[in-house]
């Protein structure tokens, strides 16, 4: 079946899961080869989600790092089939996502997620397509101040991303205000926890028992 040039696409912006280069921070406390192997799942689960809601031709990936050194990586590239994938452009987080955005070739809107919430849904995801028929923009909030989504009706709206601090408790204030200073108009859809620490691991894998993520976390508290 042909897909409309205007559907919605799904964009992935995300690491490949090399031990200690992918959740440090949790890395710290379970060590960085298994923190490696906890982040392909959650990559696993977030390529699942948004290959079901969008469909693969509609889903870009915009990757730091080789899956050739990456836990899982054989498997995570049999996940993207069907996907585009690029390689990210910039010095800092926020050059990277704003370039990643405006790598997207010309279509519809863009609905751009990270690595960090493997318990996303189908209808977490539609959630943020539904709210861009009212808004330019829409953000999701995370519980530690970040944001874990941007939707955005026209991907070059994410020039505004240049310049705000990213990974801070203010992260998504200062994105609305970035994005709202360009002059779009920015909704909101439901919050999510990122995955930092085991205690956000804990809490991610009790919502969503059913995917990699909670799998392979169950392995390590086991």
């Amino acid at each position: 079946m042909t897909r409309r040039s205007d559907a919605p696409r799904a964009l992935v912006v995300a690491k490949a899961p090399v031990a200690g280069r992918v959740k440090t921070r949790l890395g710290a406390e379970v060590g960085d080869a298994v923190a490696a192997e906890v982040a392909a799942a959650a990559l696993l689960d977030t390529v699942a989600a948004c290959r079901e809601a969008f469909g693969a031709d509609h889903c870009l990936l915009a990757l730091a790092g080789d899956l050739a050194d990456a836990a899982r990586g054989d498997e995570i590239a049999a996940a993207l089939a069907g996907w585009g994938v690029s390689r990210q452009r910039g010095l800092t987080f926020d050059e990277r996502l704003a370039n990643a955005h405006l790598d997207v070739p010309p279509g519809g809107p863009v609905v751009q997620v990270g690595m960090d919430t493997p318990q996303v849904t189908v209808g977490d995801l539609h959630a943020v397509v539904a709210a861009l028929d009212t808004h330019d923009a829409v953000l999701g909030p995370a519980e530690d101040g970040g944001w874990w989504v941007l939707g955005l009706r026209d991907p070059r709206g994410a020039a505004a991303l240049r310049g705000v601090p990213m990974s801070t408790p203010t992260t998504y204030a200062d994105t609305r205000r970035a994005l709202s200073g360009a002059g779009l108009g920015v909704g909101t859809t439901a919050p999510l926890r990122d995955v930092d620490t085991a205690t956000d691991a804990d809490v991610v894998a009790g919502a969503a028992p059913a995917g990699e993520f909670a799998r392979a976390w169950r392995e390590v508290r086991a």
